[in-house]
């Protein structure tokens, strides 16, 4: 292993943004449960019951994108509802409705609570960078651009792959692997050379699927056990333990 706790293998690292360099998977996750909340009052018993922030965002909608996430969890409630648009208003009862109230939502809690990045990853970015390392942002967030903006974070990446990317190059999202893979091409690295770096399952499975070299769980929540099992090479509660001091 290297100074950075990577195999000597290891030339890129493609970097989560929610949970990982930000501090934004709490506030994604309020902003789903109030979504959803608001949603499932018009259904009884276990259909109705309240959202859990914890169990069911980990399992049906981290890491994914918005659509997706929607999609999963009314699934597991029994709950069918038209794809609408994209362009839906947030108050339409469609899968892009839902979703686009969600990011609403989440905007409102960023514009007022602001946005903050871990400081054990801006300074292992730092020393990944110093070791000459390639780098790269892998997002479902459309709104990956200007959280990177909000926290100084957007120089550290040499290639970003996010919703917007994601959506332009018909990509389907985690857990598939397809973003990640996009982004280890674009830094012209073989996936077995490039080290992925998740809090999500959605994106432990993804790093599993695209055979990438070194898959690093990120636990925020008290979720090792899970993280290893849907495919974590080693597990970190902060990317400073990896070591990278400069």
């Amino acid at each position: 292993m290297t100074e950075l706790g990577l195999p000597d293998t290891i030339l890129a690292c493609l970097f989560d943004l929610d949970g990982v360099v930000t501090k934004t998977a709490v506030v994604h996750a309020a902003a789903w449960k109030e979504t959803f909340d608001a949603f499932l009052r018009d259904y009884d018993g276990a259909q109705g019951r309240p959202f859990d922030e914890i169990a069911e965002y980990d399992e049906y909608v981290d890491g994914r994108p918005r659509a997706d996430g929607v999609r999963a969890f009314l699934a597991s409630r029994g709950i069918r509802l038209p794809e609408g648009t994209p362009g839906d208003p947030p108050d339409a009862r469609s899968v892009h409705g839902l979703g686009n109230r969600k990011n609403d939502l989440l905007l409102e809690k960023i514009r007022t609570g602001g946005v903050e990045a871990y400081d054990g990853t801006l300074r292992y970015l730092e020393a990944v960078r110093a070791h000459g390392l390639r780098t790269a942002i892998v997002s479902s967030s459309a709104n990956c651009r200007d959280v990177l903006r909000a926290v100084g974070a957007e120089h550290f990446f040499d290639v970003r792959i996010d919703g917007v990317v994601a959506a332009e190059r018909n990509l389907p999202g985690k857990p598939h692997p397809d973003t990640f893979l996009a982004a280890a091409r674009d830094l012209g690295v073989e996936a077995a050379r490039a080290a992925v770096f998740e809090d999500a399952l959605a994106g432990m499975e993804a790093g599993r699927a695209g055979g990438f070299g070194h898959v690093v769980g990120v636990d925020r929540t008290g979720q090792s056990e899970a993280l290893y099992a849907h495919g974590a090479s080693i597990v970190v509660k902060d990317l400073a333990e990896l070591g990278g001091k400069r």
